[in-house]
């Protein structure tokens, strides 16, 4: 079945066009159910039992596999056996009645505008490197861009003059945003005095560069993100998404509508987008405890 994992992760590459981070993350979880298969002596797609992946999820269970990733675990397993059958490498589909476990929709941390302004002014300096990570932190939380999408961003993608930024989303998705005028000055001047010196090759299309005048990495904008938390004396758990989360937040709790979100944020479920909306509530629930007399 090893050879049927290739074939299944082009298709998902050519055909569905997933981004090459979704694609990697199919392949981690298909090697490991491959292994657990080879363990148990099952070579054979037409050999695997109901019983051998709910055994596999069981085992993963036990691992301390949190419920998301079981789940997501479980979601590759069977797009992999769907497409088995439907390119007839198996006769049957094993997965058919294994019901993926419902969810809770964690609310995700979010910052207070104050917080968010705190870590933007943390990167005040006339050093190269905190021109570009204030760069960074404004386009971050003027578009609510993902990490991923922020790191491949090309220097066509972005307009100053008119304000926005081109991003290519999951499945090679596009979408236009719009950018406040603080950060469009943050990147004209990352643009203008540091990114040049920054650039070693005259053909590195990607904004946002690392001292080496390479494509900045994912990992390394997650250090910026947590360095000016930091500094900033944010005490909240931040993640990645962090500062996502708060742009969209902050935008539905003045007044933004939900769909002007969605398309932000590029959600192809308006479900997706609805978890903000349960953070505004929540914070209304805080603001009700701590100010009501009979809170």
């Amino acid at each position: 079945m090893k050879e049927f994992v290739d074939e299944f992760i082009n298709y998902l590459s050519v055909e569905r066009g997933l981004a090459q981070n979704t694609l990697l993350a199919y392949r981690r979880d298909l090697d490991k159910y491959m292994l657990y298969l080879k363990n148990c002596s099952v070579v054979l797609a037409d050999n695997v039992k109901r019983e051998d992946i709910t055994n596999y999820m069981f085992e993963q269970k036990k691992k301390g596999l949190s419920a998301n990733s079981i789940a997501r675990n479980l979601a590759a397993i069977k797009m992999f056996h769907r497409f088995l059958v439907r390119e007839r490498l198996a006769k049957e589909d094993p997965t058919n009645l294994i019901e993926t476990p419902k969810l809770w929709k964690r609310i995700p941390e979010v910052l207070t505008v104050n917080e968010v302004e705190s870590m933007i002014t943390a990167a005040q300096g006339k050093t190269w490197q905190s021109t570009r990570d204030k760069a960074i932190l404004e386009l971050f939380y003027a578009s609510g861009v993902r990490v991923s999408e922020l790191v491949n961003l090309k220097l066509d993608n972005i307009n100053l003059d008119v304000g926005y930024v081109r991003c290519i989303g999951k499945g090679s998705k596009e979408r236009i945003i719009p950018v406040g005028k603080r950060a469009q000055e943050a990147i004209k001047r990352y643009l203008e005095k540091v990114r040049p010196k920054l650039a070693k090759k005259s053909f590195e299309t990607n904004i946002f560069l690392s001292r080496l005048g390479k494509k900045i990495s994912r990992q390394s904008v997650w250090k910026i993100i947590k360095l000016y938390a930091r500094l900033a004396k944010v005490k909240k758990e931040i993640k990645p998404h962090t500062l996502r989360h708060s742009f969209a937040t902050h935008l539905l709790e003045h007044g933004a509508d939900l769909r002007s979100v969605q398309e932000m944020l590029g959600h192809s479920d308006i479900s997706t987008t609805q978890i903000y909306t349960h953070v505004d509530r929540e914070r209304l629930k805080t603001i009700h405890k701590q100010f009501h007399p009979r809170g």
